[in-house]
Protein backbone atom coordinates (compact mmCIF):
# COMPACT_ATOMS: atom_id res chain seq x y z
CA UNK A 1 0.00 0.00 0.00
CA UNK A 2 1.69 3.02 -0.48
CA UNK A 3 1.71 6.28 1.68
CA UNK A 4 -0.80 8.79 1.46
CA UNK A 5 2.01 11.15 0.46
CA UNK A 6 5.06 9.98 -1.56
CA UNK A 7 7.61 10.32 -4.33
CA UNK A 8 9.95 8.37 -6.44
CA UNK A 9 12.48 10.52 -8.40
CA UNK A 10 14.24 9.41 -11.56
CA UNK A 11 16.21 11.47 -14.25
CA UNK A 12 14.12 14.55 -15.26
CA UNK A 13 11.25 13.19 -14.04
CA UNK A 14 9.37 12.92 -10.62
CA UNK A 15 6.75 10.48 -9.80
CA UNK A 16 4.62 11.67 -6.57
CA UNK A 17 1.92 9.35 -4.91
CA UNK A 18 -0.95 11.64 -3.50
CA UNK A 19 -3.58 9.37 -1.55
CA UNK A 20 -3.37 6.72 -3.69
CA UNK A 21 -3.57 9.28 -7.25
CA UNK A 22 -0.08 8.83 -9.33
CA UNK A 23 1.14 12.44 -10.70
CA UNK A 24 4.28 12.91 -13.00
CA UNK A 25 6.17 15.93 -12.78
CA UNK A 26 8.77 17.10 -15.22
CA UNK A 27 11.44 18.91 -13.98
CA UNK A 28 13.82 21.23 -15.81
CA UNK A 29 16.81 19.69 -14.78
CA UNK A 30 17.88 16.21 -13.19
CA UNK A 31 17.60 15.41 -9.95
CA UNK A 32 20.70 16.24 -8.12
CA UNK A 33 22.08 18.58 -10.74
CA UNK A 34 22.88 21.52 -8.96
CA UNK A 35 21.36 24.85 -10.36
CA UNK A 36 23.27 27.41 -12.16
CA UNK A 37 25.23 26.77 -16.04
CA UNK A 38 26.64 23.75 -16.46
CA UNK A 39 29.92 23.34 -16.08
CA UNK A 40 32.09 23.25 -19.39
CA UNK A 41 34.79 20.14 -19.39
CA UNK A 42 37.62 22.46 -21.00
CA UNK A 43 37.04 25.37 -18.34
CA UNK A 44 37.57 22.53 -15.37
CA UNK A 45 40.13 21.10 -17.06
CA UNK A 46 41.56 24.75 -17.59
CA UNK A 47 40.74 25.68 -14.10
CA UNK A 48 42.77 22.51 -12.70
CA UNK A 49 45.67 23.80 -13.97
CA UNK A 50 45.23 27.46 -12.77
CA UNK A 51 44.82 26.06 -9.20
CA UNK A 52 47.93 23.55 -8.89
CA UNK A 53 49.41 23.65 -5.32
CA UNK A 54 46.36 25.97 -3.90
CA UNK A 55 43.98 24.13 -1.47
CA UNK A 56 40.11 23.61 -2.59
CA UNK A 57 38.80 26.25 0.55
CA UNK A 58 36.03 28.65 0.51
CA UNK A 59 38.33 31.02 2.25
CA UNK A 60 40.66 30.72 -0.74
CA UNK A 61 38.10 31.90 -3.12
CA UNK A 62 39.68 35.33 -3.73
CA UNK A 63 43.04 33.58 -4.37
CA UNK A 64 41.61 31.21 -6.71
CA UNK A 65 39.84 34.48 -8.75
CA UNK A 66 43.44 35.83 -9.00
CA UNK A 67 44.64 33.13 -10.41
CA UNK A 68 42.17 32.79 -13.05
CA UNK A 69 42.00 36.80 -13.51
CA UNK A 70 46.18 36.88 -13.88
CA UNK A 71 46.17 34.26 -16.38
CA UNK A 72 43.16 35.28 -18.16
CA UNK A 73 42.97 38.95 -17.77
CA UNK A 74 39.08 38.41 -17.16
CA UNK A 75 36.64 36.09 -15.33
CA UNK A 76 34.74 34.46 -17.83
CA UNK A 77 31.08 32.71 -17.12
CA UNK A 78 32.34 29.22 -17.81
CA UNK A 79 35.53 29.36 -15.27
CA UNK A 80 33.33 31.13 -12.55
CA UNK A 81 30.68 27.88 -13.24
CA UNK A 82 34.06 25.67 -12.97
CA UNK A 83 35.10 27.86 -9.93
CA UNK A 84 32.04 27.14 -7.95
CA UNK A 85 31.91 23.28 -8.46
CA UNK A 86 35.64 22.99 -7.76
CA UNK A 87 34.97 25.13 -3.99
CA UNK A 88 31.96 23.48 -3.72
CA UNK A 89 30.02 26.20 -3.59
CA UNK A 90 26.58 27.87 -5.22
CA UNK A 91 27.52 29.94 -8.83
CA UNK A 92 25.32 33.07 -6.92
CA UNK A 93 28.24 33.37 -4.06
CA UNK A 94 31.31 33.22 -6.47
CA UNK A 95 29.80 36.22 -8.25
CA UNK A 96 28.60 38.34 -6.42
CA UNK A 97 32.19 37.85 -4.47
CA UNK A 98 33.84 38.58 -7.93
CA UNK A 99 31.67 41.38 -8.60
CA UNK A 100 32.34 43.37 -5.62
CA UNK A 101 36.58 43.69 -6.44
CA UNK A 102 37.57 46.52 -8.82
CA UNK A 103 40.33 44.02 -9.75
CA UNK A 104 37.87 41.16 -11.32
CA UNK A 105 36.58 41.64 -14.66
CA UNK A 106 33.68 39.40 -14.84
CA UNK A 107 32.40 38.67 -18.70
CA UNK A 108 28.95 37.38 -19.36
CA UNK A 109 27.89 34.80 -21.76
CA UNK A 110 28.19 36.94 -25.24
CA UNK A 111 30.24 39.46 -23.83
CA UNK A 112 33.42 40.94 -25.00
CA UNK A 113 36.39 40.23 -22.82
CA UNK A 114 38.77 43.86 -22.00
CA UNK A 115 41.98 43.84 -23.68
CA UNK A 116 44.60 41.60 -22.50
CA UNK A 117 46.95 45.03 -21.06
CA UNK A 118 44.98 47.31 -18.61
CA UNK A 119 46.94 50.87 -17.91
CA UNK A 120 45.69 52.26 -14.73
CA UNK A 121 46.24 56.12 -14.36
CA UNK A 122 45.77 57.05 -10.28
CA UNK A 123 42.88 60.33 -10.30
CA UNK A 124 42.66 60.72 -6.43
CA UNK A 125 43.76 63.72 -5.10
CA UNK A 126 47.50 64.32 -4.95
CA UNK A 127 47.94 62.64 -9.00
CA UNK A 128 45.01 65.30 -9.70
CA UNK A 129 46.86 67.80 -8.67
CA UNK A 130 49.43 66.89 -11.06
CA UNK A 131 48.20 66.64 -14.18
CA UNK A 132 46.14 62.98 -14.25
CA UNK A 133 43.21 63.76 -15.87
CA UNK A 134 44.99 64.99 -19.06
CA UNK A 135 47.44 62.15 -18.87
CA UNK A 136 44.38 60.16 -18.74
CA UNK A 137 42.78 61.42 -21.68
CA UNK A 138 46.30 61.43 -23.88
CA UNK A 139 46.76 57.92 -22.88
CA UNK A 140 43.38 56.92 -23.62
CA UNK A 141 44.19 58.25 -27.50
CA UNK A 142 47.67 57.01 -28.01
CA UNK A 143 46.76 53.40 -26.38
CA UNK A 144 43.50 52.87 -28.20
CA UNK A 145 43.00 49.37 -29.47
CA UNK A 146 46.49 48.37 -27.53
CA UNK A 147 45.26 49.19 -23.99
CA UNK A 148 42.33 49.59 -22.04
CA UNK A 149 42.88 53.04 -20.14
CA UNK A 150 41.42 53.10 -16.33
CA UNK A 151 41.29 55.75 -14.05
CA UNK A 152 42.14 53.87 -10.17
CA UNK A 153 41.75 55.45 -7.11
CA UNK A 154 44.89 55.90 -5.05
CA UNK A 155 47.36 53.47 -5.81
CA UNK A 156 49.96 54.33 -2.91
CA UNK A 157 52.46 56.31 -5.53
CA UNK A 158 51.28 59.70 -4.29
CA UNK A 159 55.05 61.24 -3.85
CA UNK A 160 55.46 60.10 -7.53
CA UNK A 161 52.62 61.47 -8.87
CA UNK A 162 51.10 61.37 -11.33
CA UNK A 163 51.42 57.53 -11.09
CA UNK A 164 50.46 54.73 -13.89
CA UNK A 165 50.53 51.23 -13.58
CA UNK A 166 50.95 49.43 -16.66
CA UNK A 167 49.44 45.96 -15.80
CA UNK A 168 51.78 46.13 -12.55
CA UNK A 169 54.69 47.84 -13.84
CA UNK A 170 54.12 51.30 -11.74
CA UNK A 171 55.73 54.03 -13.88
CA UNK A 172 56.06 57.58 -11.19
CA UNK A 173 56.11 59.90 -11.85
CA UNK A 174 54.56 59.50 -15.04
CA UNK A 175 54.60 60.89 -18.34
CA UNK A 176 52.93 60.09 -21.49
CA UNK A 177 56.07 58.84 -23.14
CA UNK A 178 57.44 57.24 -20.34
CA UNK A 179 53.91 55.16 -20.17
CA UNK A 180 54.04 54.60 -23.84
CA UNK A 181 57.62 53.33 -23.36
CA UNK A 182 56.83 50.60 -21.04
CA UNK A 183 53.79 49.57 -22.65
CA UNK A 184 56.01 49.21 -25.88
CA UNK A 185 58.88 47.15 -23.61
CA UNK A 186 56.35 44.84 -23.12
CA UNK A 187 56.89 46.06 -18.56
CA UNK A 188 54.66 44.16 -16.74
CA UNK A 189 55.54 43.47 -13.05
CA UNK A 190 56.89 45.23 -10.33
CA UNK A 191 60.14 44.29 -9.62
CA UNK A 192 60.75 43.95 -5.48
CA UNK A 193 62.94 46.01 -3.65
CA UNK A 194 66.27 44.19 -2.27
CA UNK A 195 65.95 43.08 0.57
CA UNK A 196 68.44 40.61 2.82
CA UNK A 197 67.09 37.09 3.20
CA UNK A 198 65.83 35.80 6.46
CA UNK A 199 69.23 33.69 7.39
CA UNK A 200 71.55 36.57 6.84
CA UNK A 201 68.76 39.04 8.64
CA UNK A 202 68.41 36.73 11.76
CA UNK A 203 72.47 36.41 11.96
CA UNK A 204 72.52 40.20 12.06
CA UNK A 205 70.38 40.48 14.77
CA UNK A 206 67.13 41.69 13.04
CA UNK A 207 65.33 39.39 15.06
CA UNK A 208 66.57 39.52 18.17
CA UNK A 209 63.90 40.87 20.30
CA UNK A 210 61.59 37.43 19.03
CA UNK A 211 63.97 35.44 20.17
CA UNK A 212 64.51 36.95 23.89
CA UNK A 213 61.08 36.99 24.20
CA UNK A 214 61.13 32.82 23.08
CA UNK A 215 63.48 31.98 25.61
CA UNK A 216 61.80 33.52 28.63
CA UNK A 217 63.91 36.95 29.05
CA UNK A 218 61.08 38.87 28.24
CA UNK A 219 57.15 38.20 29.51
CA UNK A 220 54.22 39.08 28.12
CA UNK A 221 53.26 41.57 30.96
CA UNK A 222 56.36 43.42 30.21
CA UNK A 223 55.59 43.80 26.57
CA UNK A 224 52.20 44.80 27.40
CA UNK A 225 53.42 47.66 30.00
CA UNK A 226 56.28 48.89 27.54
CA UNK A 227 53.98 49.43 25.36
CA UNK A 228 51.33 51.00 27.42
CA UNK A 229 54.59 53.34 28.84
CA UNK A 230 55.34 54.36 25.29
CA UNK A 231 51.96 55.47 24.74
CA UNK A 232 52.11 53.51 21.37
CA UNK A 233 48.43 53.61 19.56
CA UNK A 234 47.13 52.74 16.74
CA UNK A 235 49.02 53.79 13.43
CA UNK A 236 46.20 52.83 10.95
CA UNK A 237 43.97 55.77 11.73
CA UNK A 238 42.11 54.67 14.80
CA UNK A 239 44.78 55.04 16.96
CA UNK A 240 43.92 52.83 19.69
CA UNK A 241 46.11 52.51 22.54
CA UNK A 242 48.14 49.33 21.36
CA UNK A 243 49.37 47.82 24.03
CA UNK A 244 45.35 47.53 25.97
CA UNK A 245 44.11 46.04 22.56
CA UNK A 246 46.82 43.51 22.85
CA UNK A 247 46.28 42.38 26.45
CA UNK A 248 42.48 42.64 25.43
CA UNK A 249 42.81 39.76 22.91
CA UNK A 250 45.29 37.66 25.23
CA UNK A 251 42.38 37.86 27.89
CA UNK A 252 39.99 35.86 25.51
CA UNK A 253 39.73 32.64 25.06
CA UNK A 254 41.75 30.56 22.44
CA UNK A 255 42.72 30.02 19.91
CA UNK A 256 43.21 33.46 19.24
CA UNK A 257 44.31 34.49 16.04
CA UNK A 258 45.89 37.93 14.27
CA UNK A 259 45.59 39.99 11.14
CA UNK A 260 47.69 42.70 9.98
CA UNK A 261 45.90 45.12 7.91
CA UNK A 262 48.40 46.26 5.03
CA UNK A 263 45.92 47.76 3.05
CA UNK A 264 46.36 51.39 2.78
CA UNK A 265 44.08 52.22 0.35
CA UNK A 266 43.28 56.11 2.18
CA UNK A 267 44.25 58.42 -0.61
CA UNK A 268 47.51 60.45 -0.21
CA UNK A 269 48.76 57.31 1.88
CA UNK A 270 51.87 55.30 1.35
CA UNK A 271 54.05 54.54 4.59
CA UNK A 272 53.11 51.44 5.03
CA UNK A 273 54.28 50.29 1.85
CA UNK A 274 57.33 52.71 2.94
CA UNK A 275 58.55 50.44 5.85
CA UNK A 276 57.46 47.34 4.09
CA UNK A 277 60.09 47.60 1.08
CA UNK A 278 62.75 49.55 3.45
CA UNK A 279 62.15 46.96 6.79
CA UNK A 280 60.39 43.99 6.10
CA UNK A 281 62.24 42.01 9.12
CA UNK A 282 61.66 44.57 11.12
CA UNK A 283 57.82 44.76 10.38
CA UNK A 284 58.06 41.06 10.49
CA UNK A 285 59.35 40.81 13.91
CA UNK A 286 56.90 42.90 15.35
CA UNK A 287 54.68 40.55 13.77
CA UNK A 288 55.49 37.41 15.20
CA UNK A 289 56.06 38.90 18.83
CA UNK A 290 52.40 40.35 18.99
CA UNK A 291 51.30 36.66 18.00
CA UNK A 292 53.73 35.57 20.88
CA UNK A 293 52.07 38.13 23.01
CA UNK A 294 48.52 37.17 22.47
CA UNK A 295 48.84 33.29 21.83
CA UNK A 296 47.95 33.72 18.33
CA UNK A 297 48.36 30.43 16.57
CA UNK A 298 47.49 31.83 12.71
CA UNK A 299 48.41 35.26 11.14
CA UNK A 300 47.33 36.59 7.66
CA UNK A 301 49.14 39.20 6.49
CA UNK A 302 46.26 41.23 4.33
CA UNK A 303 48.17 42.95 1.70
CA UNK A 304 46.37 45.35 -1.23
CA UNK A 305 46.72 44.23 -4.69
CA UNK A 306 48.54 47.55 -5.88
CA UNK A 307 51.50 46.48 -4.13
CA UNK A 308 52.52 44.25 -6.16
CA UNK A 309 56.84 44.55 -5.72
CA UNK A 310 55.59 44.12 -1.71
CA UNK A 311 53.82 40.88 -2.85
CA UNK A 312 56.88 39.79 -4.39
CA UNK A 313 59.13 40.55 -1.38
CA UNK A 314 57.21 38.99 1.32
CA UNK A 315 56.16 35.47 -0.21
CA UNK A 316 59.61 33.97 -0.41
CA UNK A 317 59.99 35.13 3.56
CA UNK A 318 56.57 34.28 4.75
CA UNK A 319 57.58 30.98 3.03
CA UNK A 320 60.89 31.04 5.13
CA UNK A 321 59.71 31.77 8.18
CA UNK A 322 57.83 28.44 8.86
CA UNK A 323 60.63 26.24 8.59
CA UNK A 324 62.84 28.63 10.47
CA UNK A 325 60.03 28.52 13.61
CA UNK A 326 60.31 25.26 14.29
CA UNK A 327 63.66 25.75 15.25
CA UNK A 328 63.95 28.27 17.20
CA UNK A 329 60.31 28.31 18.84
CA UNK A 330 60.08 25.29 21.64
CA UNK A 331 57.24 23.44 22.15
CA UNK A 332 57.81 24.70 25.94
CA UNK A 333 56.78 28.11 25.39
CA UNK A 334 53.14 28.65 26.40
CA UNK A 335 51.78 29.90 23.12
CA UNK A 336 51.32 28.36 19.68
CA UNK A 337 53.62 28.75 17.00
CA UNK A 338 51.85 31.10 14.61
CA UNK A 339 51.15 30.00 10.87
CA UNK A 340 51.95 32.82 8.40
CA UNK A 341 49.83 33.59 5.52
CA UNK A 342 50.21 36.02 3.24
CA UNK A 343 46.69 37.53 2.23
CA UNK A 344 46.38 39.31 -1.51
CA UNK A 345 43.41 42.01 -1.47
CA UNK A 346 41.55 42.71 -4.98
CA UNK A 347 40.92 46.67 -4.73
CA UNK A 348 38.55 47.62 -2.12
CA UNK A 349 39.33 50.97 -0.44
CA UNK A 350 36.39 49.74 2.34
CA UNK A 351 38.57 46.40 3.02
CA UNK A 352 40.56 48.83 5.38
CA UNK A 353 38.05 48.74 7.54
CA UNK A 354 39.27 46.02 10.17
CA UNK A 355 36.07 43.53 9.82
CA UNK A 356 35.37 44.17 6.09
CA UNK A 357 39.50 43.06 6.07
CA UNK A 358 38.54 40.01 8.08
CA UNK A 359 35.60 39.36 5.67
CA UNK A 360 37.87 39.36 2.33
CA UNK A 361 40.13 37.04 4.13
CA UNK A 362 37.41 34.44 4.65
CA UNK A 363 36.98 34.40 1.21
CA UNK A 364 33.80 36.86 0.73
CA UNK A 365 32.53 40.78 0.04
CA UNK A 366 34.19 43.03 1.85
CA UNK A 367 31.65 44.27 3.86
CA UNK A 368 32.02 45.65 7.76
CA UNK A 369 30.23 44.22 10.02
CA UNK A 370 27.84 45.19 12.68
CA UNK A 371 28.97 45.72 16.04
CA UNK A 372 29.67 44.50 19.19
CA UNK A 373 30.91 41.67 18.67
CA UNK A 374 34.21 43.60 17.92
CA UNK A 375 36.89 41.63 16.22
CA UNK A 376 38.96 41.45 19.51
CA UNK A 377 36.21 39.32 20.81
CA UNK A 378 34.59 37.46 17.61
CA UNK A 379 36.85 38.25 14.77
CA UNK A 380 38.41 35.70 12.06
CA UNK A 381 36.95 32.37 11.63
CA UNK A 382 34.85 33.30 14.63
CA UNK A 383 37.62 33.38 16.89
CA UNK A 384 39.20 36.58 18.68
CA UNK A 385 41.62 38.32 16.48
CA UNK A 386 44.21 40.75 17.03
CA UNK A 387 44.12 43.43 14.14
CA UNK A 388 47.25 46.13 13.57
CA UNK A 389 49.27 48.13 10.69
CA UNK A 390 52.57 47.22 9.88
CA UNK A 391 53.88 50.53 10.64
CA UNK A 392 52.51 49.76 14.41
CA UNK A 393 53.54 46.51 14.48
CA UNK A 394 57.57 48.15 13.35
CA UNK A 395 57.23 50.59 16.04
CA UNK A 396 56.33 47.99 18.67
CA UNK A 397 59.64 46.13 17.91
CA UNK A 398 61.79 49.42 17.64
CA UNK A 399 60.27 49.92 21.20
CA UNK A 400 61.35 46.48 23.01
CA UNK A 401 64.89 47.33 21.47
CA UNK A 402 65.58 51.11 22.93
CA UNK A 403 63.09 51.11 25.53
CA UNK A 404 59.60 52.46 26.15
CA UNK A 405 61.27 56.29 27.76
CA UNK A 406 63.10 56.63 24.20
CA UNK A 407 60.12 56.44 21.93
CA UNK A 408 58.17 58.51 24.55
CA UNK A 409 60.15 61.57 24.28
CA UNK A 410 60.34 62.24 21.08
CA UNK A 411 57.03 63.90 20.85
CA UNK A 412 56.41 68.02 20.73
CA UNK A 413 53.63 69.78 22.72
CA UNK A 414 53.37 67.14 25.10
CA UNK A 415 52.83 64.53 22.28
CA UNK A 416 54.54 61.17 22.46
CA UNK A 417 56.59 59.09 19.55
CA UNK A 418 57.09 59.62 16.35
CA UNK A 419 54.75 59.43 13.35
CA UNK A 420 55.48 58.08 9.77
CA UNK A 421 53.16 61.18 7.63
CA UNK A 422 52.94 60.68 3.73
CA UNK A 423 53.01 63.84 2.31
CA UNK A 424 52.61 64.57 -0.91
CA UNK A 425 51.26 67.31 -2.64
CA UNK A 426 52.70 71.11 -3.80
CA UNK A 427 56.23 70.77 -1.58
CA UNK A 428 59.47 70.34 -2.79
CA UNK A 429 59.99 67.00 -1.58
CA UNK A 430 57.44 64.69 -0.74
CA UNK A 431 57.49 61.69 0.32
CA UNK A 432 57.51 59.37 3.82
CA UNK A 433 58.45 61.84 6.56
CA UNK A 434 59.41 60.78 9.74
CA UNK A 435 59.12 63.45 12.52
CA UNK A 436 58.04 63.55 16.26
CA UNK A 437 53.83 63.78 17.11
CA UNK A 438 52.72 66.73 17.79
CA UNK A 439 54.79 68.61 14.82
CA UNK A 440 52.78 71.75 12.66
CA UNK A 441 52.22 71.45 9.14
CA UNK A 442 54.27 74.45 8.83
CA UNK A 443 57.24 72.26 10.86
CA UNK A 444 56.64 69.44 8.90
CA UNK A 445 57.02 71.59 5.19
CA UNK A 446 59.98 73.79 6.56
CA UNK A 447 61.99 70.90 8.34
CA UNK A 448 61.05 67.70 6.57
CA UNK A 449 60.02 68.55 2.77
CA UNK A 450 62.04 71.07 1.54
CA UNK A 451 59.28 73.81 1.69
CA UNK A 452 56.86 74.95 -0.73
CA UNK A 453 57.07 73.75 -4.08
CA UNK A 454 58.62 76.71 -6.64
CA UNK A 455 55.65 78.97 -6.88
CA UNK A 456 53.53 78.18 -4.66
CA UNK A 457 52.05 79.63 -1.19
CA UNK A 458 50.52 77.60 0.98
CA UNK A 459 46.86 77.63 1.15
CA UNK A 460 45.46 74.65 2.59
CA UNK A 461 45.98 70.63 3.48
CA UNK A 462 44.77 67.86 4.43
CA UNK A 463 45.96 66.03 7.48
CA UNK A 464 44.89 62.76 7.32
CA UNK A 465 43.89 61.78 4.03
CA UNK A 466 40.68 61.47 2.03
CA UNK A 467 38.72 61.17 5.91
CA UNK A 468 40.53 64.11 7.86
CA UNK A 469 38.39 67.09 6.68
CA UNK A 470 40.24 70.09 4.68
CA UNK A 471 42.12 72.76 6.99
CA UNK A 472 43.50 76.16 6.11
CA UNK A 473 46.59 77.61 5.77
CA UNK A 474 45.82 79.46 9.02
CA UNK A 475 45.56 76.20 10.77
CA UNK A 476 48.95 75.07 9.80
CA UNK A 477 50.66 75.86 13.33
CA UNK A 478 48.28 73.41 14.63
CA UNK A 479 49.83 70.17 16.26
CA UNK A 480 49.23 67.03 14.32
CA UNK A 481 48.58 63.93 16.30
CA UNK A 482 45.41 62.14 17.24
CA UNK A 483 42.82 64.28 18.92
CA UNK A 484 44.30 67.81 18.17
CA UNK A 485 42.31 68.50 15.35
CA UNK A 486 39.17 67.43 16.44
CA UNK A 487 37.74 71.32 17.42
CA UNK A 488 37.92 72.12 13.78
CA UNK A 489 36.48 68.83 12.48
CA UNK A 490 39.42 67.02 11.53
CA UNK A 491 41.63 63.86 12.48
CA UNK A 492 45.29 63.25 11.44
CA UNK A 493 44.42 59.62 10.75
CA UNK A 494 46.80 57.49 8.81
CA UNK A 495 48.86 60.66 8.79
CA UNK A 496 48.75 61.37 4.99
CA UNK A 497 49.32 65.10 4.21
CA UNK A 498 48.28 66.37 1.16
CA UNK A 499 49.34 70.22 0.76
CA UNK A 500 47.33 72.75 -1.17
CA UNK A 501 48.65 75.71 -3.38
CA UNK A 502 47.26 79.46 -4.25
CA UNK A 503 46.68 77.41 -7.88
CA UNK A 504 43.83 75.32 -5.88
CA UNK A 505 40.40 75.32 -4.65
CA UNK A 506 39.06 73.26 -1.94
CA UNK A 507 35.80 72.78 -3.35
CA UNK A 508 37.65 70.93 -5.70
CA UNK A 509 39.40 68.68 -3.55
CA UNK A 510 36.31 68.04 -1.67
CA UNK A 511 34.33 67.15 -5.55
CA UNK A 512 37.55 64.31 -5.93
CA UNK A 513 37.28 62.99 -2.71
CA UNK A 514 33.41 62.76 -2.59
CA UNK A 515 34.07 61.10 -6.08
CA UNK A 516 36.54 58.63 -4.44
CA UNK A 517 33.77 57.84 -1.47
CA UNK A 518 30.89 57.32 -3.51
CA UNK A 519 33.18 54.93 -5.96
CA UNK A 520 34.64 52.62 -2.98
CA UNK A 521 30.98 52.53 -0.82
CA UNK A 522 30.63 48.59 -0.47
CA UNK A 523 26.67 49.71 -0.85
CA UNK A 524 26.17 47.44 2.38
CA UNK A 525 24.26 50.61 4.23
CA UNK A 526 21.67 53.23 2.60
CA UNK A 527 23.51 56.16 4.18
CA UNK A 528 26.51 55.79 2.74
CA UNK A 529 25.25 54.23 -0.48
CA UNK A 530 22.93 56.89 -1.03
CA UNK A 531 24.51 59.44 0.84
CA UNK A 532 28.05 59.73 -1.16
CA UNK A 533 25.94 59.85 -4.98
CA UNK A 534 23.55 62.35 -3.53
CA UNK A 535 26.73 64.49 -1.34
CA UNK A 536 28.44 64.52 -5.31
CA UNK A 537 24.99 65.88 -7.08
CA UNK A 538 24.64 68.46 -4.37
CA UNK A 539 28.42 69.54 -4.43
CA UNK A 540 28.69 69.91 -8.25
CA UNK A 541 26.00 72.58 -8.02
CA UNK A 542 28.15 76.18 -8.65
CA UNK A 543 26.35 77.05 -5.46
CA UNK A 544 25.93 74.79 -2.30
CA UNK A 545 23.03 74.12 -0.44
CA UNK A 546 24.38 74.00 2.97
CA UNK A 547 21.28 73.48 5.45
CA UNK A 548 20.74 69.93 2.93
CA UNK A 549 24.19 69.52 3.17
CA UNK A 550 24.71 69.40 6.67
CA UNK A 551 21.38 67.64 7.06
CA UNK A 552 22.61 64.81 4.89
CA UNK A 553 26.40 65.07 6.96
CA UNK A 554 24.46 64.62 9.98
CA UNK A 555 22.59 61.59 8.37
CA UNK A 556 25.88 59.44 7.70
CA UNK A 557 27.38 59.89 10.73
CA UNK A 558 24.49 59.35 12.58
CA UNK A 559 23.59 55.86 10.53
CA UNK A 560 26.44 54.69 8.53
CA UNK A 561 27.95 51.37 9.75
CA UNK A 562 31.39 52.10 9.52
CA UNK A 563 34.14 54.87 9.23
CA UNK A 564 33.69 54.77 5.22
CA UNK A 565 30.19 56.92 5.74
CA UNK A 566 30.76 58.47 8.39
CA UNK A 567 33.85 60.21 7.48
CA UNK A 568 33.18 61.25 3.91
CA UNK A 569 30.90 63.98 4.39
CA UNK A 570 34.49 65.73 6.82
CA UNK A 571 35.69 67.28 3.23
CA UNK A 572 32.20 68.70 2.55
CA UNK A 573 32.01 70.25 6.24
CA UNK A 574 35.45 71.58 5.68
CA UNK A 575 34.72 73.62 2.72
CA UNK A 576 31.65 75.06 4.42
CA UNK A 577 33.29 75.95 7.15
CA UNK A 578 36.72 77.14 6.29
CA UNK A 579 36.44 78.29 2.55
CA UNK A 580 32.83 79.05 2.35
CA UNK A 581 33.71 81.73 -0.05
CA UNK A 582 34.49 79.59 -2.89
CA UNK A 583 30.74 77.43 -3.10
CA UNK A 584 28.39 80.69 -1.85
CA UNK A 585 27.90 84.40 -3.31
Amino acid sequence: MLDEFSVEVSGHSERRYIAGMEQIVHLRRPIGRPKGRGVDPAARERLAQLLTGLAPQRELLIECLHRIQDAEHHLSAPMLAALAETLRMSQAEVFEVATFYHHFDVVGAGQTPPLPLTVRVCDSLSCALQGAEALAERLESALQGRARVQRVPCIGRCAQAPAVVVDRHPVAPASEQRVLDAVAQDLRDCEPPAVTDLAVAVNAGSYARLLRCLRGEIDRESVFDQLDRAGLRGLGGAGFPTGRKWRTVASQPGPRLMAVNADEGEPGTFKDRHWLETAPHRVLEGVLIAAWAVGAKGCWIYLRDEYAGVRALLEPLVAAIGPWLETVWPDSVDSPRPALHLSRGAGAYVCGEESAMIESIEGRRGTPRLRPPYVAQVGLFGRPTLVNNPETLYWASVILEKGAPWYAAQGRRGRTGLRSFSVSGRVRDPGVKLAPAGISLRELIDEHCGGMAAGHVLFGYLPGGASGGILPASLADEPLDFDTLAPHGAFVGSCAVIVLSQFDRARDAAANLMRFFRHESCGQCTPCRAGTARAQQLIGAPLWDAPLLAELSQAMRDASICGLGQAAPNPVDSVLRFFPDEVSR
